[in-house]
């Protein structure tokens, strides 16, 4: 699958060491990601300020659980602050099952967020410009596609260790979707106190001889 990235890998080089100069002390880093109105989407460490009329901004943490950071060794801990890692994954997408593995193995904590809907890809396609799966992030980097050599030369600069150094009582964070707006509409509903279902009366129908019906016939 054809690899785009937003950076070339000098660029992403010089930044990934101009961040280790100036953090001397580790702290969760949230990303803005800005859209204008023209559509085009920017990201930033810092908040917008003042906004253009028609831009809206949209927050997109980049910090781990606490959960599942604390009982990290202090080293990893550090970078995972500073480079938190998230994959996007599909159903039935080898590349994808091969990124998940390969993070597993090598024992990076991340995040995963699962593209099945067309709210999801919507989303995807704001996040990343295309729809290619998977599609991963570490820190403000975005890789689309999955190449093992790309993936690891970018892990490694970003300081995760060779090898895994999670505590054998850590537990990877399970998958949820990019968008989660179904699910809280249906928990919504769910939840909801049902309104009592009104019985039709029943409709009597008069036996024998009426007025009307001097015969008493009845069908």
């Amino acid at each position: 699958m054809t690899i785009s990235r937003t950076l070339p890998f000098s660029a992403f080089v010089a930044a990934a060491l101009l961040s280790f100069i100036t953090l001397g002390t580790a702290q969760a880093q949230q990303v803005y990601r800005i859209v204008g109105p023209d559509g085009k989407i920017s990201f930033s460490d810092r908040a917008p300020e003042k906004m253009l009329p028609g831009s809206r901004t949209s927050t997109e943490s980049t910090t781990a659980a606490s959960s599942g950071t604390n009982s990290l060794p202090y080293d990893l801990r550090q970078v995972v602050q500073r480079f938190p890692v998230t994959l996007y994954t599909g159903d039935n997408c080898a590349p994808c099952g091969s990124a998940r593995t390969m993070l597993l193995q090598r024992g990076i904590p991340f995040t995963e967020r699962t593209v099945n809907t067309n709210e999801d890809i919507d989303a995807l396609q704001r996040l990343s410009g295309n729809s290619n799966l998977p599609f991963g992030t570490i820190g403000s980097q975005q890789l689309s596609g999955y190449s093992q050599t790309e993936w690891t030369q970018y892990i490694d600069l970003a300081g995760y260790p060779k090898k895994s150094s999670l505590p054998a009582n850590y537990v990877s964070q399970k998958a949820a979707p990019l968008v989660a707006i179904k699910q809280a509409e249906a928990t919504r509903n769910a939840t909801q106190p049902r309104s009592p279902t009104q019985v039709p009366r029943s409709t009597v129908v008069p036996s024998g001889p009426t007025p009307s019906n001097p015969a008493g016939i009845q069908f």
